[in-house]
């Protein structure tokens, strides 16, 4: 099941030197496997490595706009396209995104795909809690 990014007008214009268009930025999940994809970054993982699942939102623009984030606190990772909602994954090996060489990994995405609530629900329905 695919789901798209829900992009306001800020961020979309902000993100597009970034190669991040709503084309090339969507959230998978199916077959064992979640994958998110925000212009030149992915994240891939086992959907036996997801251990759950919180909603969150508002974000502060300046701290979310633009390409993908990652969080000094807690080295977690953002593709964020609106300020208002997404759904943040907690992993329990950390995953590759920032970083190609694999040093630098993350212990949780953000996502700001625009059925939140979807999403959530499939990756329930695939015995992942939230």
């Amino acid at each position: 099941m695919r789901f798209a990014f829900a992009f306001e007008p800020l961020y979309r214009a902000v993100a597009l030197p970034f190669g991040i268009t709503p084309g090339r930025a969507w959230v998978e999940v199916g077959d064992g496997r979640f994958e998110a994809h925000f212009g030149f970054w992915t994240v891939a993982t086992p959907l036996t490595n997801v251990a759950g699942t919180e909603r969150s939102g508002p974000y502060a623009t300046l701290k979310t706009v633009g390409p993908a984030h990652l969080s000094v606190a807690d080295r977690g990772v953002t593709f964020a396209s609106n300020g208002r909602q997404g759904l943040c994954l907690r992993f329990r090996e950390p995953v590759v995104c920032i970083d190609p060489t694999g040093h630098l990994r993350h212990p949780g995405l953000t996502v700001t795909v625009a059925d939140v609530d979807g999403l959530a629900a499939a990756l329930e329905e695939a015995g992942r809690p939230t």
